[in-house]
């Protein structure tokens, strides 16, 4: 009898221990499909919002030669315009859907965390406390720079280092990872500064064409840039020490996985048309090739579904190329060798050529 009731007790034990894990899986299941569905939702938003709309909103610089400015039209043109003109190619086949507002160093981020706009192509360099703190998910890295310093040679002659430049005083972007670098070299080398600080590019550039300080600090390329705009651009030079890394690209909100998807492989897909010999002219002629990839990638496999999977057309990068061509003829036609700003390539040539632009594949 004993053993029996042992039994009994044990047999209940086990039906209620059986019980409890089912409705913990239960819950556990409903929970996942729950989060399944919250994801789904989310990720959709941005894209449906965008066509909707009929317009992609992108941030951009308020005017940095090159990247982002307006013409004597009052239209933005530039490596970062050209950038956005690709993802509402890549959703409208059309890359003039676009409505930039023009932003500062400061309030960037604070109009894409609004929803102002869906987008931020705007020099801007991917940080862990961006990616965290600020909650952002940057696409991938479209520039690889570094900062570096401007002086006005006929004002500080024989100057040819940056570690010369102790005691001047330097013209720097506040809200910037260019002010806490700035502050790091100097500590470095044990070197005294004068800050001249302002918030809007336009600020610091005024103040230093008009001498108020010593030396200009920014990223290297706006370097170049700011130097066509001065009012002696000859008489400035850009010294040879990168103090930095400063990966730029773009960005967008955390929290909405397949708007990103599409912003970062729109960014790919410029980078493997330009390695695959895919540009502006013959993109059409291409679509005849019998090479795979070059088939693939311009969605002329049968029963491809890349674009589906993004939620685009399956010719999403024949319309990015056709709108702005491929990464190499957006980078020279901007900043590059068919520009005024003539920047070499350097390590954003294509990583066959020594560079570091690598993208993963479309397959």
């Amino acid at each position: 009898m004993r053993d029996s009731h042992k039994n009994d007790r044990a047999n209940a034990r086990t039906r209620e221990k059986g019980l409890w894990v089912m409705k913990t899986s239960t819950k556990a299941l409903l929970g996942a499909a729950g989060l399944s569905l919250v994801a789904t939702m989310a990720s959709a938003a941005t894209l449906d919002d965008v066509k909707a709309r009929g317009v992609l909103k992108c941030a951009v610089n308020t005017g940095l030669a090159g990247f982002a400015a307006p013409n004597d039209k009052g239209e933005y043109t530039g490596f970062d315009v050209d950038y956005c003109r690709a993802v509402a190619a890549a959703i409208f086949n059309d890359p003039n859907k676009v409505e930039y507002t023009p932003t500062t160093a400061k309030d960037r981020f604070e109009v894409l965390a609004n929803g102002t706009v869906d987008l931020l192509a705007r020099n801007t360099t991917w940080t862990l406390s961006r990616d965290t703190t600020l909650k952002l998910n940057f696409a991938g890295i479209n520039y690889f720079d570094g900062q570096g310093f401007m002086i006005n040679a006929k004002k500080i002659p024989g100057v040819n280092s940056a570690l010369q430049l102790s005691g001047a005083a330097v013209c720097v972007q506040t809200g910037t990872t260019t002010e806490l670098n700035l502050a790091d070299f100097f500590k470095a080398n044990n070197l005294q500064y004068n800050p001249v600080v302002f918030e809007k590019l336009e600020e610091v550039n005024a103040a230093y064409d008009s001498g108020r300080c010593d030396v200009y600090t920014t990223d290297q390329s706006g370097l170049y840039s700011i130097r066509l705009t001065l009012t002696s651009p000859d008489d400035h030079v850009v010294l040879p020490e990168i103090i930095s890394k400063e990966p730029l690209g773009p960005a967008v909100r955390h929290g909405d996985d397949q708007w990103l998807d599409i912003v970062r492989w729109t960014m790919n897909a410029l980078v493997i048309a330009e390695e695959l010999g895919i540009t502006q002219a013959n993109v059409e002629e291409m679509k005849a090739s019998t090479n795979p990839e070059i088939r693939r990638v311009l969605g002329q496999e049968a029963n491809s579904k890349f674009g589906a999977d993004l939620g685009l057309s399956e010719d999403w990068v024949v319309n990015i190329i056709k709108a702005v061509g491929n990464y190499g003829e957006v980078f020279e036609r901007n900043i590059g060798s068919g520009s005024p700003l003539k920047i070499a390539r350097g390590l954003n040539a294509l990583w066959t050529k020594g560079g570091l632009q690598y993208a993963p594949p479309i397959r």
